[in-house]
């Protein structure tokens, strides 16, 4: 009874990974567009001192901006919000589909095989290399330099 419990539970947190409830309040939990595209008004428009229009012309163009503002982005949305959800989820798949199949294994496959080279290397350079430099490094061991101020 036990086990059939906690294999229920089980697919119920599979399944919420793809159903899972989201918050229509805050819907930039991450704030990945906190100062991106906040442009209110004052942000675009504004009338420096002794410079100004009319209060009724102020009051209809904000009016206008915020409100114009809000329902293009509404209608934008609706009718190109599910076309672009679908692309950027395509897109996103295909990334990551492309670093899961081929780049980490091409990564791992050639890390095996540098590993390899690497081995072959280090021997060259040891056999090879390491007694040359040490010949070189007694040869050069008896040289001495003396500094004298000459008046």
């Amino acid at each position: 009874m036990a086990e059939e419990h906690s294999e229920l539970e089980e697919r119920i947190i599979i399944k919420d990974q793809h159903t899972k409830e989201i918050d229509l309040v805050n819907r930039d939990p991450k704030h990945i567009n906190e100062d991106v595209v906040k442009v209110d008004f004052e942000d675009v428009i504004a009338e420096p001192v002794g410079t100004y229009s009319f209060d009724g012309v102020w009051k209809t163009s904000y009016t206008t901006f915020t409100v114009s503002k809000y329902w293009c982005y509404r209608l934008l949305s609706a009718v190109l919000g599910i076309p672009l959800a679908v692309v950027w989820g395509f897109l996103f798949a295909l990334i990551s589909f492309c670093h899961i199949w081929a780049v980490v294994p091409c990564i791992k496959s050639y890390l095996i095989e540098i590993q390899c080279v690497s081995r072959i290397y280090s021997l060259c350079i040891h056999t090879f290399c390491d007694p040359l430099f040490e010949a070189l490094s007694k040869i050069c061991s008896n040289i001495r330099v003396a500094v004298r101020k000459e008046i």
